[in-house]
């Protein structure tokens, strides 16, 4: 509570209606050493301005003036004590429709108090109030690039994807028109880690992937988002798209710095498989979102681990039966043919699949990656033709082989080949 001396010098300067007054009472506040009722006087001096007959210069040039003292006040717990009172205050005020300019301020630097305070949520939802699109004051894009892209990183800290996508979309409008090279960055990483958290992982790898080449990211940053592309690469569903992505990846010669991700990419681009304690410790550098439960009840990693074994099997084999291919992922049959058959279904993989012998034909070569171009239409003729290929190159080789023994070692040919 303020003192009976401070309450007494506003009710005077109330009296007078002079803004000298007020600015003479502000002016001596910040001189003195800052006292324990410094909020308390702070609070009382706003409420006696915003009730007062000031005028709308007058008020405007005294909240302004509290606002610098508060930012001059290096404690954020103040910042959000006195800022959300005066916030609170100027509606009730007749000159509320005038302090639009400091209504905005106020609510950033209480935002910025919830931030340093790791208050995320709230610090979204006040800046989320500054009115960006009032015909009361014109506003240029880079300012309102600026509020935006605060509120999608600070809905991004909790998590909140759906919210920090809203106001990415609007700077989609506008960031076009922005020049700024620090503002421009944010908003791409905001891009890619919005991206990351909807599981669109293979747009989110090419777009970290991308940002780690920007000359505006320091050093360890551009590693960092390095391993970001790696782990949502490995994550992205199996097929040519993401093999394009890991091969993109695994030609950057900085990959082999990070040594936690570059082992399992390696595998994956080379078709190997995935063994469980592989996958269990590439696990713990994930973030939440990316272990997240799937509609299946699996979750993304182990979908994504079993898509990729089921493609590295397709490599291995002509063909498997389903209790096999299973035994092989982990899987029961009819799980494996499942997940096979989506696969196919999808262009992911080249192959098709007999139920009736429960077998799984694969196709050589890489799939198309278009739905409906996965299965193979006569895999058993083509079976047959590989079989004839297969004992033609075999006969070419023995015959080779005799004519090389031939040609060293007549004698011994002689007698021991009948011709």
């Amino acid at each position: 509570m303020a003192s009976p001396k401070f309450t007494q010098a506003l009710e005077q300067a109330g009296q007078s209606s002079n803004v000298a007054d007020y600015q003479s009472i502000l002016t001596d506040l910040q001189s003195r050493p800052s006292p324990d009722d410094l909020a308390a006087r702070l609070t009382a001096l706003s409420d006696a301005v915003l009730a007062g007959n000031l005028g709308v210069v007058g008020t405007r040039t005294i909240i302004t003036s509290i606002i610098a003292a508060l930012r001059a006040v290096e404690n954020h717990d103040f910042w959000i004590e006195v800022g959300q009172h005066v916030v609170h205050a100027i509606p009730s005020s007749p000159l509320s429709s005038s302090l639009v300019e400091q209504s905005a301020s106020l609510r950033e630097l209480i935002a910025a108090g919830h931030e340093a305070n790791e208050d995320f949520l709230s610090a979204a939802k006040l800046l989320a109030e500054i009115p960006l699109d009032s015909s009361q004051r014109r506003i240029p894009d880079a300012e309102k690039a600026v509020i935006w892209i605060r509120i999608v990183r600070n809905y991004l800290e909790v998590d909140d994807a759906t919210s920090a996508e809203m106001y990415l979309n609007k700077l989609k409008n506008v960031m076009h028109t922005v020049a700024d090279a620090e503002l421009q960055l944010h908003f791409r990483l905001s891009a890619a880690r919005i991206q990351d958290s909807n599981r669109q992982f293979l747009q989110a790898a090419k777009s970290y992937h991308a940002l780690s080449f920007s000359p505006d990211v320091a050093e360890e940053e551009r590693l960092h988002t390095l391993g970001m592309a790696i782990k949502c690469a490995v994550l992205a569903p199996a097929g040519p798209s993401r093999s394009r992505a890991l091969a993109q990846l695994y030609k950057d010669e900085r990959t082999a710095e990070l040594a936690e991700e570059h082992g399992i990419l390696e595998k994956m681009f080379l078709d190997r498989l995935l063994s469980a304690a592989e996958v269990d410790k590439f696990a713990q550098g994930l973030a939440p979102h990316q272990l997240a439960k799937t509609a299946d009840g699996s979750t993304v990693l182990a979908k994504a681990v079993v898509e990729h074994n089921l493609l590295s099997a397709s490599r291995l084999y002509s063909n498997i039966g389903f209790d096999e291919l299973g035994l092989l992922l982990g899987l029961d049959g009819d799980k494996a043919e499942d997940t096979t058959a989506k696969m196919i279904e999808q262009g992911r993989l080249a192959g098709s699949i007999d139920q009736i012998d429960r077998m799984i034909w694969f196709e050589g070569g890489e799939a198309s990656g278009e739905k409906g171009s996965g299965r193979a239409e006569v895999p058993v003729g083509k079976e047959m033709r590989r079989w004839d290929s297969n004992v033609q190159a075999l006969a070419e080789d023995v015959e080779r082989l005799a004519d090389a023994l031939q040609a060293e070692f007549p004698e011994f040919v002689a007698a021991q080949i009948a011709v």
